[in-house]
């Protein structure tokens, strides 16, 4: 079910850490010449409204904090129906008739969709947040209304080897990291 919503800047409301607490990272540590030099003044600064700020002024250089997904237009989704959320096994989203995108689920479709491509929570759309949730929720995003979920349980022991085969057979759009959005 998608609710009837698309919302953008979605990494503006990761406020846990600082901008500061953010660079003494090592995967941001990087950035510090580019921060220090022009925003010292904002070193105790949310990060996210940080980052928004410097989107709103134009500055394009918050994108350097985000993976390439990461300040797309999102939608929100969730699977609804009760013998669905606790499934395991290969899904498959189609656009019409035409098969988009073949994953593999081995802990819970709630877990899959309704707390990962479903909501894109801020800590997605960073560097070490999860680029393919962000990327597969705004190709959703683009074409929800046409898009539908196909879900086949498996055992747990034949997941991957499913998955692969399918892909590999099919060719699905989404799967290719170049698909574009």
């Amino acid at each position: 079910m998608f609710r009837n919503d698309t919302y953008t800047d979605a990494f503006a409301l990761k406020n846990n850490k600082t901008v500061a607490q953010t660079l003494a990272h090592p995967r941001y540590a990087g950035l510090s010449g580019l921060v220090l030099p022009k925003y010292a003044a904002h070193l105790d600064d949310a990060l996210g409204i940080f980052l928004l700020e410097l989107k709103r002024e134009g500055d394009q250089s918050y994108r350097r904090f985000l993976n390439k997904y990461g300040d797309l237009s999102y939608c929100t989704f969730e699977i609804c129906e009760a013998k669905y959320l606790n499934a395991i096994g290969v899904y498959a989203y189609f656009s019409g008739n035409e098969l988009m995108y073949i994953g593999r689920c081995k802990d819970s479709m709630k877990k899959r969709v309704n707390n990962g491509y479903g909501k894109i929570h801020p800590k997605n759309c960073y560097l070490d947040g999860q680029s393919t949730n962000c990327r597969l929720n705004a190709l959703i995003a683009v074409s929800r209304e046409n898009v539908s979920l196909w879900l086949c349980p498996q055992s747990i022991d034949e997941i991957d080897a499913t998955e692969m085969h399918l892909i590999r057979m099919h060719q699905p759009t989404w799967n290719s990291q170049h698909s574009q959005l």
